[in-house]
């Protein structure tokens, strides 16, 4: 899919099919985690890649509506040294989430209200924070699509000139 159909169609979902996420397409998920600009290039994310039931199970304790961590068959964090920048993470999760969706791959962003209990479930050393976590899947049924609350039109939201 071109790339604007795939940023006006990407939805948050939390619920997914039990089948994995082949490595080929994760690695391309990876990669484009790493391809996200960042502040004068410092390239702050690192990725804490999680497949094993039992660690996502654990890791979705941090968050306050993280339950569907464990039932998605893959779970990234996003991680970033104390003193970079949130933006640079959410450069790097949507290149991620829209990568994802260009392969079919549905996807949902989660926050760790609990980062001391997610710094631990991840093993993450001193200095570093966990931005965000993403939760990657396929959709349950034939409709990737969720029905969603529908957006505010554009010129609700544009202002030109000044306000």
């Amino acid at each position: 899919m071109d790339a604007y159909t795939c940023i006006r169609t990407k939805r948050d979902t939390r619920a997914y099919q039990d089948k994995p996420i082949p490595e080929q397409s994760l690695q391309r998920i990876l990669q484009a985690g790493r391809m996200a600009g960042s502040a004068k290039n410092r390239q702050p994310c690192r990725f804490v890649v999680l497949q094993d039931a039992s660690k996502k199970k654990e890791l979705a304790t941090c968050g306050q509506f993280a339950q569907h961590i464990g039932s998605a068959p893959v779970a990234v964090a996003i991680v970033l040294p104390q003193g970079a920048r949130e933006f640079d993470a959410g450069r790097c999760a949507q290149n991620m989430m829209l990568a994802a969706w260009a392969e079919g791959i549905i996807s949902c962003p989660i926050t760790m209200h609990d980062n001391a209990c997610a710094l631990r479930v991840l093993g993450v050393p001193q200095g570093y924070r966990v931005s965000i976590v993403l939760a990657f899947g396929y959709p349950p049924s034939s409709d990737p699509r969720p029905k969603g609350t529908p957006r505010i039109p554009l010129e609700e939201l544009v202002h030109w000139g000044n306000w």
